[in-house]
């Protein structure tokens, strides 16, 4: 990991078929009661900026955006 990389948690709403895991490889992908979580390490702002282009891409609506400590 560089500097730069920080752990983000994104919530979207919907549950992501498990075949779309792949769109977001070094992320864990955990879908529960309507909802799905993304959490891992994001390289910069480009990579995460990558990242929700992908989830705009599936039409989920974002419920959030955090950096874990």
């Amino acid at each position: 990991m560089s500097a730069d990389t920080r752990v983000y948690e994104i919530r979207v709403q919907g549950e992501l078929a498990p075949r779309w895991s792949c769109w977001f490889a070094g992320l864990t992908v955990e879908t529960s009661d309507g909802e799905t979580v993304i959490v891992g390490p994001v390289d910069d702002q480009a990579a995460l900026h990558g990242v929700l282009a992908r989830i705009r891409d599936l039409g989920l609506p974002l419920l959030g955006l955090r950096v874990i400590d």
